[in-house]
């Protein structure tokens, strides 16, 4: 790869890494609640998706999923139902003995918050659509193929931990610090929850 046609590549990522989703939902509902260091957690598990959609689309099945409809809306309504299921959950959550305060989740393990990032990421069949319209793009057919996704799937990767920790995780971590009162952190609970179930209802409608 060119490094003309690499630094395309690297403006394309930025722009898809800054354009909110589910992923940046999902990442400053981490920081909020664990704090900025530990909320990589579910940055890397947002990453591991992308890196199996990207072999998905590297292998062919990504094109078996675009033209088979039923394949996608079984992907898209679990993604959609999930996405909803987490927002509920955030809304629902009771606060410490019951009353306004939110529940403790800042003790909630690196594992947990990986497998819901991956999750969040990986029942999302546009990614591997846009991916499937993205990537023929960067890629030489006359070059070596795995280098070349190698170089793709880094890029990739990199920028997005880069924007989701140094943008979207701090702007989490700036609402904890400007809402001390349990007041206020259950309104946060109840706008990511929505933030959540909004995105839900895109994904399933689209």
């Amino acid at each position: 790869m060119s490094w003309s046609l690499w630094w395309a590549l690297l403006g394309a990522c930025l722009l898809i890494s800054f354009t909110p989703g589910a992923g940046a939902v999902n990442t400053m509902t981490n920081a909020l609640n664990v704090g900025f260091r530990r909320s990589i957690w579910g940055i890397l598990g947002q990453q591991a998706a992308l890196l199996i959609q990207l072999l998905i689309v590297a292998a062919g099945l990504g094109l078996v999923i675009a033209r088979s409809p039923t394949a996608f809306d079984v992907i898209r309504y679990c993604g959609a139902a999930y996405l909803g299921y987490l927002g509920v959950r955030l809304i629902l959550s009771p606060g410490q003995d019951g009353d306004l305060d939110v529940t403790d989740r800042s003790d909630e393990s690196g594992v947990s918050m990986f497998v819901r990032g991956l999750w969040v990421n990986l029942l999302n069949p546009k990614a591997i659509v846009f991916l499937l319209a993205f990537i023929p793009g960067f890629v030489a057919a006359d070059r070596d193929l795995p280098t070349q996704y190698g170089v793709i799937g880094l890029t990739i990767v990199a920028v997005d931990v880069t924007v989701m920790w140094l943008f979207f995780a701090l702007l989490g971590r700036m609402f904890a610090r400007v809402t001390s009162s349990p007041r206020s952190r259950r309104r946060l609970d109840v706008l990511f929850g929505l933030l959540f179930i909004g995105v839900g209802v895109m994904l399933a409608l689209m």
